[in-house]
């Protein structure tokens, strides 16, 4: 199984186009240690040709073009894009989509919730269905192991099992829409297995930890984990006012330091991090106590096999 983190920061990049925090500033003053970062994707193979996104960043695009294996390579029109995984139905998660329109069939991998948000409350994702077979869907279960397939239903070799993480729904949705759909399925993680029973843990936003998901992590040889916000004021500390990290459904990386610290198997690898978190300036103190507790913080572009 062969991963690549096409991008590594939550919402809105790093640096975020109407942000003149101390990080955004100094990113594009030239002064910063460290690097810019677009949305959160990662792309997974099993045999280099047929690929799968985890979530549909709106960099999407510009991510694709930076990265030929993701280039089409044979014909007039294709794509080795077989597939999208979506983990919830944040605008961040999803927008991508539309960037997928132009007829290449895909199969879009989403719990029930999630594709009665998309197909039948927003007509623009009807974009996605103006041919016959152009997008075929599959309901995601959680807890049952399910198989990556293309449009046409052809194995990948890959396997992937869905955790309920989250309970809430995005702003848009509105709550008569809410009241329709199951808790359960707002927000997933997932773990997805190759051919040689290799591991990877893909967790972008987590907003708790327990006993259970603590265990199915540390059976993994890779951790893609919620990096989002250094400490739970975060915002509110930058930007006067705001959400606590925790009702923004996302664990303080100070606190999952400590919550993952007997997690010993993966590779530990922070990734979806906001434009304010402090551990991305590689001189900081946040950031050398995260290489010091042995995590790693994502950038664009990395890649490795498992």
């Amino acid at each position: 199984m062969k991963v690549k983190v096409l991008g590594s920061a939550a919402g809105g990049a790093f640096p975020q186009w109407n942000c003149a925090c101390t990080n955004c500033r100094a990113v594009r003053a030239g002064t910063f240690a460290g690097k810019p970062r677009t949305q959160a994707q990662v792309a997974i193979t099993e045999d280099s040709r047929s690929w799968f996104l985890f979530g549909a960043s709106p960099d999407l695009r510009a991510q694709i073009e930076a990265t030929p294996e993701l280039h089409p390579r044979e014909g007039l029109r294709q794509s080795p894009i077989a597939g999208v995984v979506l983990a919830n139905a944040d605008v961040d998660q999803v927008l991508g989509l539309l960037l997928l329109r132009e007829l290449q069939p895909l199969r879009i991998h989403a719990s029930a919730s999630v594709r009665r948000i998309l197909r039948e409350d927003n007509s623009m994702f009807g974009m996605l269905q103006r041919i016959p077979h152009q997008t075929a869907w599959t309901d995601v279960e959680i807890g049952r192991q399910f198989p990556l397939t293309n449009a046409q239903s052809e194995a990948s070799g890959l396997h992937c099992q869905a955790w309920s993480l989250s309970t809430h729904y995005p702003a848009y949705v509105t709550a008569e829409r809410q009241s329709q759909l199951a808790p359960g399925e707002a927000s997933l993680g997932f773990v997805i297995e190759g051919s040689s029973n290799a591991r990877l843990a893909y967790m972008p936003a987590v907003p708790e930890l327990d006993d259970t998901l603590l265990q199915q992590l540390d059976s993994c040889d890779v951790l893609l984990f919620d990096g989002t916000f250094w400490s739970d004021d975060e915002l509110i500390r930058v930007q006067g006012s705001g959400q606590t990290a925790r009702q923004m459904g996302h664990i303080p990386v100070e606190n999952s330091l400590t919550m993952l610290a007997g997690v010993r198997r993966p590779r530990k690898i922070f990734v979806h991090i906001n434009n304010t978190n402090p551990m991305l300036d590689e001189a900081s103190p946040q950031y050398r106590q995260v290489r010091g507790a042995g995590w790693e913080v994502a950038e664009d572009g990395w890649q490795f096999d498992l």
